[in-house]
């Protein structure tokens, strides 16, 4: 699984929108309303970096509202949850 945290600054009125409009594209699993530099963060976890790419570049950034983004894609999870277990559930093998 490839994931990725895409940093987003947004139009002065258009936060709520736009962390809609994102929840709502498949591969971002959650959206956050951020304090400083960005306005939003959203998580993306999508199977290819293909995959991340066409969310990231054909779907994401398409959505109205959005000025800038920056894409950070994580090399490996720390957690006490099984990440990969949870976010692979109903996924083909």
């Amino acid at each position: 699984m490839v994931t990725a945290l895409v940093l987003l600054t947004v139009k002065r009125h258009a936060v709520n929108e736009v962390a809609e409009k994102l929840t709502a594209l498949d591969g971002i699993s959650e959206v956050y309303s951020i304090a400083g530099e960005y306005d939003l963060a959203a998580l993306v976890r999508v199977d290819t970096n293909e995959k991340l790419a066409d969310v990231v570049t054909n779907h994401m950034l398409q959505v109205e509202g959005i000025i800038k983004s920056q894409t950070f894609i994580a090399f490996k999870v720390y957690s006490r949850h099984d990440l990969e277990r949870l976010f692979s559930i109903g996924q083909p093998a």
